[in-house]
């Protein structure tokens, strides 16, 4: 264990102790612990695997500040590895020396407008554990080509930029987990220009991660942004699961937004959204584009717009979600446009506000769609149409329960149709 302090640090939070670090890493046996204490830094600490041989950081269980004074990320780690997550794509020096390198147990923080915390380039098996990264741009930010890489039981917490950013960048198999991931301006979790494969979010609080906080411009934003229209750009395989994101409403803003290119050579798709809390902005859940997704056993709540918004996507399956609204400022509903091949199955849609909701938006709307299954629903309270069809065929309506409970009914039609619908089926509804 080599101990900074032994190499000259101070941490008294004015001493420059960048040098002391980068001598701790260039000399040390691999193991960097850092005491309780504030270092300061003015460059960004550069570990080269290649040169460290098997590397871990440690603080002093969160007694340790590192103060970022300077621009670009407090630690960058740079590694060779050009394979996959395949054992036989590894090379001998990524093997015994680049794997799993570790940062844990301390905090990041910035002192400077474009300070970020930690970037990854071409490493295998990062870990990230017990971390505080706070007053920086971005978080946690991969780039390039990474694999296996599982960030846990982190605070990244009220940056200016993103919170944990995948961007131009190569990465099979990620696991985020057991996290506070919040007050970012710029998102919580986001990808774009990147190929991804194999993400995992799971057990996280990922919340109010808009411009709010900052008293920064307004400006669209969303806790889980995954964008794939650059040219290849791809995201499969991915579970959001066992979370709860939430956030306060913004213009342009969602909780979840995926918003995906078609490939038809490769298609978009194989995502599982499930279990997860999900509730209060603009649209809680937009796919634009999208192929191939669940959305199940999720409580979607609160949305200024809808609750859930599918547009120009084929292959969605929605099932046994709760559609509502908790408070009277708000409302809710789905909304599709422009899609095909859609089942909603078993949800239950709920205007919970005696006078209905502000938008005057039917629980459930469907636009220009066609092949689309809707049975088993609970459709309750709506305004003016329970389901509203517009330019629709082939729709399938059935055994779905469509009623106003209210003292003085808003609902005047169960399901309506306007524009040119065809082969409309409607049966076993109940109201």
């Amino acid at each position: 264990m080599s101990n900074i302090q032994y190499f000259g640090a101070v941490g008294d939070g004015k001493t420059d102790d960048t040098e002391a670090i980068l001598h701790a890493i260039e000399q040390g046996d691999g193991h960097v612990r850092i005491p309780p204490g504030t270092y300061r830094i003015t460059r960004t600490i550069e570990i080269d695997l290649t040169a460290s041989g098997p590397f871990g950081i440690t603080g002093a269980a969160g007694a340790t500040t590192i103060l970022m004074d300077g621009a670009g990320p407090a630690f960058r780690f740079i590694g060779t590895h050009g394979g996959t997550g395949d054992p036989g794509s590894r090379n001998e020096q990524v093997i015994h020396t680049e794997r799993m390198p570790i940062i844990a147990d301390l905090k990041i923080t910035g002192a400077h407008e474009e300070a970020d915390g930690i970037e990854c380039i071409k490493t295998l098996q990062m870990v990230f554990r017990n971390l505080l990264i706070t007053e920086v741009r971005h978080g946690i930010h991969l780039v390039e080509r990474n694999r296996n890489v599982i960030i846990t039981h982190c605070h990244i917490y009220f940056n200016t930029g993103v919170g944990v950013y995948l961007e131009d960048l190569n990465l099979h198999q990620i696991n985020i987990s057991d996290n506070h991931i919040s007050y970012n301006r710029q998102g919580g979790i986001r990808i774009e220009r990147s190929e991804i494969r194999n993400l995992q979010v799971t057990g996280n609080d990922i919340e109010y991660n808009n411009f709010r906080a900052h008293k920064a411009e307004e400006e669209p934003t969303a806790e889980i942004y995954i964008d794939t229209t650059a040219d290849g750009a791809s995201v499969n395989e991915v579970t959001i699961a066992s979370n709860t994101i939430q956030a306060t409403n913004s213009l342009g803003g969602c909780n979840i937004r995926i918003v995906e290119s078609r490939d038809e050579s490769r298609p978009p798709g194989l995502f599982a959204i499930s279990g997860n809390i999900i509730g209060s902005q603009e649209h809680n859940v937009h796919l634009s584009g999208c192929y191939g997704i669940v959305l199940s056993g999720n409580t979607i709540y609160s949305s200024s717009e809808r609750n859930l918004w599918i547009e120009d996507s084929s292959q969605i399956t929605v099932g046994a979600n709760l559609f509502r609204r908790h408070t009277p400022s708000y409302g809710c509903g789905v909304l599709l446009t422009g899609s095909q091949n859609i089942l909603i199955n078993g949800c239950t849609f709920e205007d919970e506000a005696e006078g209905g909701q502000k938008s005057g938006y039917p629980l459930l709307e469907i636009t220009d769609s066609q092949r689309i299954t809707i049975s088993g629903n609970q459709i309750i309270n709506s305004i003016k149409e329970g389901v509203k069809l517009t330019d629709c065929k082939q729709i399938n309506l059935t055994g779905n329960t469509i009623v106003d409970t209210r003292e003085k009914p808003l609902m005047t039609q169960t399901v309506a149709q306007y524009g040119n619908c065809e082969k409309i089926q409607s049966s076993g509804e109940m109201n």
